[in-house]
């Protein structure tokens, strides 16, 4: 059987980290959703960049948006808008067959926005209206600008996929930026049931930097090398686990409130020397989506080793905190330090987009 379908057995969605007119053109979206139950679809501003860029199906529509008067991001959210709605439609079916847990298509507001709480809410409410489709989901990034937005997003009933997360301290600051979003929207009287969001934990980049560290350290901390995310990751679920539910969220739950889904995003390999599955197979569980660039959409497929395996071994990645620990490894500093770097890569893609769409 295949694997990917395997997965979605055990109740976690694998969605795509690609979008392309390539992707929707010749079919590949569709046999992606139809052939491996692929549930879903992110961007981000580095993801359009080389869809732009390196596509011919974008070349006649830019020409023309470039002979008009407008701006740069304008003609980019021309071009990409479209694609995501093509996107949205062809999920629309599993959207409602799911009841609203699956389907969705991610857009991304600005990365310039990202310290502007009141601007990232206009823009949320303008994209979402843009697209125009129920199964979009707004990227929102977890700076503390972004909580503020998450929840006034979320009361104003925009489902919110949160990026750019990569620790603990992130996971439980938007877990709870949700709930008080959902509070909102049930005081103004609104369908808590209409509204999703899913929580994107960053895992290869996690590694990357704390391998970095450990090799600084040498002897036995290298022990610990490619061990932090994973470990991240699988705490991070006990504590999605024990807030949603718990008794805490069980009278939103009651009124019509779905939890907050945990997201697994980076997940391709970064070190050759690792599993190029790392951050794929000790990581199904259910109620998680697990979002795949193509190679290692490829390579679950091709030989991916399925079982429910997120809540193995907890204890171990709790010692494995401990042990960073005394290490002098400060989990919460590097997750600041991880999201300013993705913020910066971030704006520099989406500088990059304005170069390609301006005069």
């Amino acid at each position: 059987m295949n694997p990917l379908l395997q997965v979605r057995e055990q109740g976690q969605q694998i969605w795509l980290d690609n979008l392309s007119r390539t992707l929707l053109n010749e079919g590949h979206l569709a046999r992606f959703i139809a052939e491996d139950g692929v549930a879903g679809v992110t961007t981000n501003p580095a993801i359009f960049y080389k869809a732009i860029s390196g596509g011919r199906y974008y070349e006649d529509d830019l020409a023309a948006l470039k002979t008009q008067a407008i701006g740069a991001e304008s003609r980019y959210e021309r071009l990409v808008i479209p694609d995501v709605q093509r996107a949205c439609d062809l999920l629309l079916p599993l959207h409602h067959q799911s009841n609203g847990n699956a389907g969705y298509v991610s857009l991304e507001v600005s990365p310039a926005l990202a310290d502007d709480a009141e601007g990232t809410v206009a823009a949320g409410l303008r994209l979402k209206a843009a697209v125009d489709r129920p199964n979009v989901l707004i990227k929102v990034p977890a700076t503390a600008a972004g909580l503020v937005a998450i929840e006034r997003l979320i009361g104003a009933g925009v489902s919110v996929n949160v990026t750019l997360m990569f620790s603990l301290a992130h996971v439980e600051a938007v877990a709870a930026a949700y709930v008080r979003g959902l509070e909102r929207l049930q005081a103004a009287g609104g369908d808590l049931s209409r509204v999703m969001s899913v929580a994107s934990l960053f895992l290869s980049r996690v590694d990357s930097l704390i391998d970095t560290q450990l090799d600084e350290t040498g002897g036995e901390a290298l022990s610990l090398r490619g061990k932090a995310a994973v470990a991240t990751a699988r705490l991070a679920y006990q504590r999605y686990r024990e807030r949603f539910h718990g008794p805490a969220f069980a009278a939103l739950r009651a009124a019509g409130a779905r939890p907050q889904f945990m997201l697994w995003a980076s997940t391709g390999t970064k070190n050759p020397a690792y599993s190029d599955l790392l951050y794929v197979e000790p990581l199904i569980g259910p109620e998680t989506v697990n979002t795949l660039p193509d190679g290692t959409l490829d390579a679950l497929r091709d030989h991916g080793k399925v079982a429910n395996t997120l809540e193995l071994d907890v204890d171990q990645a709790r010692a494995v905190f401990d042990d960073l620990a005394r290490y002098s490894i400060d989990m919460n500093a590097v997750g600041e330090k991880l999201q300013a770097d993705g913020l910066r890569q971030f704006e520099e893609a989406f500088a990059k987009l304005l170069e390609l769409t301006g005069d």
